[in-house]
């Protein structure tokens, strides 16, 4: 997958007007531009995406994309199975199949070729948001009025939409917690900022980085890719 685009051979000069092109000359001319064609387009593309296997959801930095794979980074090690996907943060969604793996990076076939142009844009019937991770697991809020219990859905670095019987107002100060030893999320500051029904919206005093975002997904998930 980690391959430099390979650059076309340089053409040969242009015959003079009323000269005749070799044979030999035409048909490497003709094999080259061949070779070209079937050359897998590599674009390099610095993104983060989530990487969806049966384990869970994981954070990843799209390093290299071609219409037949993609490369990627993680916190940890990757993820393993057959039932891989590539989630882009436009919305659009890649099978994936195993091809190789070392350290934290990774390697992907498609099983389809793709439009590398789709991929680098993005594309899709959804509008770019941040990246999320659906992620379910119950938390504490604490209050200046006194102590409630919630339930996260989903996780981004921003913030979180968690599902709570409790009334909570837009614009509320709260503290959460995790309401059990894993995942350890301890004191996070945050600020409701829309609700529907019993669901609400947070967002984050101080917000995760990427790379402790990733590996928090991953230690609530499946905890044996950090060792």
């Amino acid at each position: 997958m980690e391959k430099s685009p390979q650059l076309a051979p340089e053409a040969p000069a242009a015959p003079k007007d009323g000269a005749s092109i070799p044979v030999g000359d035409a048909e490497n001319r003709a094999e080259n531009t061949a070779e070209q064609r079937a050359a897998p387009r590599l674009t390099l593309l610095i993104r983060a995406a989530k990487l969806v296997s049966s384990s869970g959801e994981f954070v990843c930095i799209v390093r290299d994309v071609s219409d037949t794979g993609v490369s990627v980074r993680l916190f940890h090690a990757p993820p393993q199975g057959d039932d891989l996907e590539l989630h882009m943060p436009g919305g659009a969604r890649y099978a994936l199949q195993n091809v190789w793996s070392r350290g934290t990076e990774a390697g992907f076939e498609f099983p389809e070729p793709v439009d590398v142009t789709q991929v680098v844009s993005e594309a899709g019937d959804y509008p770019k948001r941040g990246l999320r991770i659906d992620l379910r697991f119950p938390i504490r809020i604490r209050t200046a009025t006194g102590d409630s219990e919630a339930v996260i859905e989903n996780l981004s670095q921003q913030g979180a939409r968690f599902e709570s019987d409790a009334r909570f107002a837009i614009d509320q100060n709260l503290r959460l917690e995790s309401a059990q030893s894993e995942p350890a999320l301890a004191d996070v500051r945050a600020k409701v900022r829309w609700r529907r029904d019993n669901r609400y919206g947070a967002v984050f005093d101080d917000t995760f980085t990427l790379a402790n975002f990733a590996r928090f997904v991953a230690r609530a998930q499946a905890p044996d890719l950090l060792e």
